[in-house]
């Protein structure tokens, strides 16, 4: 099974601005979707985030994501820990964001602490 990624240059900064080319790499290997931003949205985070000192709720925008859905905290280290170890996958990102989104927002769901 092959999987994609962006430009080399997205994966060394994942800031390169405009990028919308997806290119086939490695087998076993999986980038994230430029612009995407569904795991920084669907989720929930429990640790503190500059900005969401209570942690992040689900459904909601992470107050670090910039406009053009970049996380202004990577590679800094402010970014939470669980944000730093979530690795996108095909089964989790889909062929859309829209796709990816809803995963995540299901499996969020299916989480939940019962009350």
């Amino acid at each position: 099974m092959f999987s994609w990624s962006c430009h080399a240059a997205c994966l060394v900064s994942m800031v390169l601005p405009g990028c919308k080319t997806m290119m086939k790499i490695t087998e076993n290997s999986f980038a994230c979707r430029p612009g995407c931003a569904a795991c920084c949205i669907a989720p929930s985070i429990s640790s503190p985030i500059p900005g969401m000192p209570q942690g992040k709720p689900a459904g909601v925008r992470c107050s670090q994501l910039t406009a053009e859905n970049r996380c202004r905290l990577f590679g800094s280290g402010d970014r939470p820990a669980v944000c730093g170890s979530l690795r996108p996958s095909p089964q989790m990102c889909g062929e859309s964001a829209d796709e990816a989104l809803a995963y995540l927002t299901l499996l969020e769901r299916q989480t939940e602490p019962v009350p």
